[in-house]
């Protein structure tokens, strides 16, 4: 995944299969080595019946490796981390604090719908892949846009690995997905 390719229509193909093989290699080995995966979810509140509050409730999306600011999950798609909860016991309301009170309610919402102490998560991103999108995310990040995680420096895809400003933030994702597999499959004594 690395030349020029500028915008072509042959380049942009180019790109595509090589994220798209990288992605799925990516996979492959992560499942060869049997990884530890996380559950991916959909957090949604519940609209209250006769006055009565409902508990908010996860609902099940798949498996996913958390691969340092990027889940991968097993179709090969990307996306941008989240929020994160664990299934368990939710424990007792307090009402002392409003912030304890609201990751009780995301624990109870995956408490009972996940393995017992399963990482869960949520709000996560998922991340468009195609070149013309990565690109315009470049060309974002040039003009001092700090949100996108994933752009286009010429046919090379590169990944946002820390909050600095620019494209310095920015490594190419193919030795970053590596590095962070190999971190996940053996990680250091």
């Amino acid at each position: 995944m690395s030349g020029t390719t500028g915008g072509t229509e042959q380049g942009d193909a180019a790109v595509a299969a090589g994220l798209d093989a990288l992605l799925a290699g990516t996979v492959a080995a992560l499942q060869r080595a049997d990884a530890r995966t996380e559950a991916l979810a959909r957090f949604d509140e519940r609209r209250a019946i006769l006055g009565i509050r409902r508990s908010p409730v996860m609902t099940p999306l798949g498996r996913v490796w958390r691969l340092g600011v990027l889940l991968l999950d097993t179709d090969a798609r990307l996306h941008g981390v989240g929020r994160v909860t664990r299934a368990i016991e939710p424990g007792r309301v307090t009402n002392q604090n409003p912030r304890a009170e609201e990751r009780r309610d995301y624990r109870r919402a995956a408490h009972g719908r996940f393995a017992d102490g399963d990482t869960v998560n949520f709000d996560t991103v998922a991340l468009a892949l195609d070149p013309p999108t990565l690109r315009a995310q470049a060309a974002a990040v040039q003009a001092g846009d700090r949100t996108p995680l994933l752009i286009l420096r010429g046919d090379t895809v590169a990944v946002r690995w820390n909050a600095q400003p620019g494209e310095n933030a920015f490594t190419p994702l193919g030795p970053y997905l590596a590095e962070r597999a190999e971190l996940l499959t053996a990680p250091p004594p």
